[in-house]
């Protein structure tokens, strides 16, 4: 399975983890519970509406978010690490929802040690 191509999509001004992704993450924690070693980054983003700080601000709190989603799961947290892009790298780079909606993510990335 390719970590950094999974991610978890949030609604507008929103950190709350939709139900769509329980499996995801319900398979992430079983990954990460087999693979002892391995450490997972979780990147927040944010759309690109909305002051820089408050947008890296949301892009931590998703980020957290998940974060806690997994360990709920049995993920080890300290093999977890969250940071927040805010607005800065967007996915898609029109102006309108169709573009916001890809932005306001988590994407995790699989650190192997």
């Amino acid at each position: 399975a390719d970590l950094n191509s999974k991610s978890v999509f949030f609604d507008f001004d929103s950190f709350v983890v939709k139900q769509d992704y329980a499996a995801l993450i319900q398979s992430e924690a079983s990954l990460m519970h087999g693979l002892p070693t391995d450490h997972l980054t979780l990147q927040g983003h944010a759309d690109e509406r909305g002051g820089a700080e408050y947008n890296l601000a949301l892009g931590q709190k998703r980020a957290e978010a998940v974060r806690k989603a997994l360990v709920l799961l049995g993920a080890s947290s300290d093999r977890i690490e969250t940071i927040s892009f805010g607005k800065e790298k967007p996915r898609a780079t029109c102006h309108d929802e169709s573009c916001w909606s890809q932005n306001r993510r988590v994407d995790f990335v699989n650190v192997a040690k």
